[in-house]
């Protein structure tokens, strides 16, 4: 007989537990898309948290969704005006100890994104005011901000500047909050800023390679042959991140079966155990009956694997699409500017 103890109130629970309770009460096959979702550390963690939960009431999953909902309505009220607006909103739709609760937790969650009032700022008007920073000032700015808005400052900064902002963001780790401060006062003309009393891990190359995701094609292409040329060690890393298994997803049928020409049905198998459902559905439509129902067969007979090995496989594909995109012989799609097709 299981000694697990039951839960007593979700006041008690620690994160993890409360994740498990929450996908607990979504269908198996979103809390399955949701977990996909996620690193594998932390999958593991819930997944654990999830087989030794027992005699978990309704109460407790609802207050536990009920928070959930909360907090996201609260992240809603935030990007739509800000830590006091949503405060305010909060206050009026919660009850007062509810209310308090929740904005304690996005009120630290504010406070550990520095730069968090530029977010609202109209890149142009931003770029004509950071323009003629240090560029390691631009860099730390740009570190903190979403790909999709640096990615638009990026672009609008002169040629010269460019690579050296890439470079400095590239090679940047942790920050002194002391230094961030005196870059936030010195931008910072409405909105007070919040930042951490830690050191705070900010750019790096998974940041670069999110921005340059996003610019155009010729900014990408030019800003990746200087740093061949100024940092090559960071070359290599950059284009990795650049582009993952999942964006196969933005090769046309045309180029999907280039692809497949060109690897083998080993990789594949290993590959698409963690592939979202629409990938598989794109890569089996690309195959022949006989051949998607071979796969099809081999991945539900297969034992487990090492995540390590599934990763392993996926990067050896991605090497494929990347030589092939090298090459000519395929276009990615949705990489900066506009969609282009495969040639």
């Amino acid at each position: 007989m299981s000694t697990a103890p039951a839960v007593q109130t979700e006041r008690t629970l620690k994160g993890s537990q409360k994740a498990a309770v929450l996908l607990l009460s979504l269908e198996t096959e979103v809390a399955a898309r949701i977990l996909k979702l996620l690193d594998a550390n932390i999958v593991e963690e819930i997944t654990r948290e999830i087989a030794s939960l027992e005699n978990v009431s309704d109460k407790i999953s609802n207050k536990v969704v009920e928070e959930y909902y909360h907090v996201a309505m609260a992240q809603q009220y935030l990007k739509q005006g800000g830590l006091l607006y949503a405060r305010m909103l909060l206050q009026k739709a919660l009850p007062a100890d509810d209310a308090k609760r929740v904005i304690a937790q996005i009120q630290h969650h504010v406070i550990q994104a520095p730069f968090a009032f530029l977010q609202k700022a109209d890149s142009e008007n931003l770029l004509a005011f950071i323009q003629d920073e240090h560029p390691q000032t631009i860099a730390l700015i740009m570190s903190h901000m979403p790909p999709n808005k640096a990615s638009e400052l990026l672009v609008g900064l002169p040629a010269s500047k460019q690579l050296e902002v890439v470079v400095r963001m590239a090679r940047m780790d942790q920050t002194n909050p002391e230094v961030v401060k005196e870059v936030e006062k010195g931008l910072e003309m409405r909105v007070s800023g919040f930042v951490t009393q830690t050191f705070s891990k900010c750019g790096g190359v998974d940041t670069v390679a999110g921005i340059l995701n996003l610019v155009d094609r010729s900014t990408e292409k030019t800003l990746l042959e200087s740093l061949e040329a100024e940092a090559p060690d960071l070359v290599d890393p950059i284009r990795r991140l650049m582009f993952v298994f999942e964006d196969i997803i933005l090769v046309n049928d045309r180029g999907i079966q280039s692809v497949l020409k060109e690897i083998n049905n080993d990789d594949l198998v290993l590959a698409l155990r963690t592939a979202s459902d629409e990938l598989k559905e794109k890569i089996f439509s690309n195959m022949s009956e006989r051949a998607a129902q071979m796969i099809k067969e081999d991945m539900e007979y297969m034992g487990p694997v090492r995540l390590s090995d599934v990763e392993t496989a996926q990067q050896r594909i991605v090497d494929v699409v990347r030589r092939l995109e090298d090459s000519g012989e395929i276009i990615i799609s949705g990489r900066g500017g506009d969609r282009e097709q495969i040639v």
